[in-house]
């Protein structure tokens, strides 16, 4: 089969090839041509060409031609963005974005960036000429705030920074931002109830009142007490720092959550809550969830589809116990397999060449993540479910699965984390 090739050269380095060839022959030598042709790695034309006097011939082939002093462009592999290649022109492997008006306001690795929605309207300058844009995004200079850096503080940056100090000594107490010193705090309760984090540093958080698993009711500090700026006053015969300890209980509060904890480091497991050493499983009457510590929870057998054990097994204290022939978390993976070695391979491995993304083993053409690694999961063990949200420790609260970085919560949760009970009477 013969090869096509093509000489990636400048004007210059024609010139100079033409020069070398008169005569019919080469008037360097065989060393001094590899070495003007081979790249940092090593490689002579980045191994997609030939070496000739010097000079890369480099090699013709689909989708596009390799190109460059040493074969190393090809403008088929470029970076990109939201299921696009390359915002602009690629080249040599790089995003070249289209500036015409030569602002350069389109910009970023995948020309991704359009920084005219910087530009103030009326004065038509990026930012109103009091910030910088970093990828559509206005960053003000010291005095300078709004969308389009558009309003002038009328206070010293240090005094803006003195009236948002809380008295831990942060700025708006890590909960809010400060803008011409005041202080903004952030929205982070995905119900949308307000008061969650409040005062004029954002010191007072409300989250703090709630105890473990009780975010499916509207009570604060357990429902015997009132919170105070992320404080629970308790009534008349309760304690503890949420309230949630009777005095007329006989065990003193350490050995009641001692009791409640059992062999776990949370009392109740995290899926319930611990009064007077005795646990009451949530979310309420749910048999899902159930022992002396609620610590069966067999919700935990159900996979992305709710079906329980892979419908090859049946659920004891939150475990799936595989029928004969099926082994895996949810007994999902068949022992015998009827197909190759080579095909169940070519089913396990990525775009990139790798089996299971190098995280685990492959079983008759499904990957077996790496069970040292907990966090490893995905079709082809390519997701990090320590990427998924966390409440009271807890990924997903335990009300719900880590689905590739994101929590799938279980009927009647919701929230980022699942930890909002939504469901008013749900048996």
């Amino acid at each position: 089969m013969s090869l096509l090739f093509s000489v990636g050269l400048s004007a210059s380095r024609m010139i100079s090839y033409e020069s070398w060839q008169v005569g019919g022959g080469c008037k360097i030598s065989p060393e001094s041509s590899l070495r003007r042709c081979r790249t940092p790695d090593g490689l002579i034309c980045s191994g997609r060409g030939e070496c000739e006097c010097g000079i890369c011939i480099c090699q013709v082939t689909e989708p596009g031609t390799f190109y460059g002093p040493r074969c190393e462009c090809h403008d088929w592999i470029c970076p990109t963005y939201d299921g696009k290649t390359c915002g602009g022109t690629c080249h040599c492997g790089s995003c070249m974005c289209h500036n015409p008006d030569g602002k350069g306001l389109i910009s970023g690795r995948y020309c991704e960036c359009d920084d005219n929605e910087c530009l103030d309207e009326d004065s038509g300058e990026v930012c109103g000429g009091h910030g910088k844009c970093y990828c559509g995004n206005c960053y003000c200079s010291a005095g300078w705030h709004g969308d389009k850096c558009e309003f002038q503080c009328d206070i010293s940056p240090w005094e803006s920074k003195r009236r948002c100090t809380s008295p831990d000594g942060k700025i708006c107490s890590n909960r809010g931002t400060c803008v011409c010193g005041q202080c903004t705090c952030y929205d982070v309760d995905p119900s949308g109830d307000w008061g969650d984090i409040h005062g004029e540093t954002c010191e007072c958080d409300e989250r703090s009142c709630h105890v473990m698993y009780d975010r499916y009711s509207d009570d604060f500090c357990s429902g015997h007490g009132q919170c105070n700026c992320g404080r629970c006053d308790c009534k008349e015969g309760w304690t503890g720092k949420k309230c949630d300890h009777p005095l007329s209980c006989s065990l003193s509060m350490e050995a009641s959550q001692k009791k409640c904890r059992g062999t776990s480091s949370l009392p109740c497991f995290g899926r319930g809550q611990c009064v007077c050493g005795q646990c009451t499983c949530h979310p309420p009457r749910d048999k899902l969830v159930h022992g002396k510590n609620c610590e069966c929870d067999d919700r935990q057998c159900e996979d992305l589809n709710r079906e329980i054990c892979g419908g090859h097994g049946f659920c004891s204290c939150g475990r799936c116990i595989c029928s004969d022939g099926w082994f895996g978390k949810h007994c999902q993976f068949p022992r015998s397999c009827n197909m190759t070695d080579e095909q169940s391979k070519s089913l396990c491995e990525t775009v990139n060449g790798i089996t299971c993304s190098g995280k685990g083993s492959c079983h008759c053409g499904r990957c077996i993540c790496s069970p040292q690694e907990w966090y490893i999961s995905g079709e082809f063990c390519e997701c990090d479910d320590r990427e998924c949200d966390k409440h009271d420790g807890l990924v997903c609260t335990g009300n719900g699965v880590c689905n590739c970085g994101n929590c799938e919560c279980w009927d009647g949760w919701t929230g980022n984390a699942c930890e909002i009970w939504v469901r008013e009477d749900p048996w």
